[in-house]
């Protein structure tokens, strides 16, 4: 119900935002939230060895969530103790806001405690400055936000020790090999470990076969110089 109430909203707020390029509901059914969904067993199994939060009810922050994919289907379907939505489009942050308090609504009654979802007007570099958020989360997703480099440095500042950041990604024409080769320095300076990827898809039943799910567990907390401003990391794509 949570996440019908997502798609629902998804479909009305579209016609005057444009939250998605999807227009029909088996279209977002498909390629928003089954997408999402495939990565459940490797939360699942991710949030199990953490263990900061309580074993399976992780914290999940998602980082550009745009239409709320993956971060809330995920949230409920895990379930998540808590959830950040963080969008720095204020109309999309207000989307998010209501898709928020929607599947909340529809998620009164289940059993355990109630999933705290909440969307999070900012950008990722401003938020990795508060002291409340950095490094006080257990899972950080990204889906289609931008190259692993970038994600990378914004998300493990973000992440508790131990945690880990999950992206999705695709591979196609050795795209994702050069993307994971290029984040190599990043990922060390930022205290990241060696990357893990998954294929949410193996048999290409879902209709996903060249997707892949990039997973980084944080294994020492990140230097305060990180994440650099967006210029810097223009300017300086490679750490010196």
């Amino acid at each position: 119900m949570a996440i019908d109430a997502q798609a629902r909203l998804l479909l009305a707020w579209n016609e005057h935002i444009n939250l998605t390029s999807l227009r029909r509901p088996e279209q977002i059914a498909r390629d928003h939230v089954l997408d999402s969904l495939a990565a459940l067993p490797l939360l699942r199994s991710l949030a199990a060895r953490a263990g900061r939060s309580g074993g399976s009810r992780p914290t999940v922050l998602d980082l550009g969530s745009g239409a709320g994919y993956p971060g809330l289907p995920i949230a409920v379907a895990l379930p998540a103790r808590a959830c950040a939505l963080v969008e720095s489009v204020r109309k999309k942050a207000a989307f998010l806001d209501a898709a928020a308090r929607a599947a909340m609504a529809a998620m009164t009654g289940m059993d355990g405690p109630p999933t705290r979802i909440s969307a999070l007007p900012e950008r990722a570099e401003d938020l990795a400055d508060e002291p409340d958020q950095r490094a006080g989360w257990d899972l950080v997703l990204a889906r289609a936000v931008g190259s692993l480099a970038e994600v990378v440095e914004l998300g493990l500042p973000l992440l508790a020790v131990d945690g880990h950041l999950v992206m999705w990604k695709a591979d196609a024409d050795g795209g994702l090999a050069a993307e994971l080769s290029a984040a190599g320095r990043v990922l060390h300076a930022t205290g990241g470990s060696r990357p893990r990827v998954e294929r949410p898809d193996p048999t290409g039943r879902l209709g996903f076969p060249d997707h892949r799910l990039v997973a980084v567990r944080k294994l020492r907390p990140t230097p305060d110089r990180f994440p650099r401003p967006p210029a810097e990391r223009r300017r300086a794509s490679l750490l010196t």
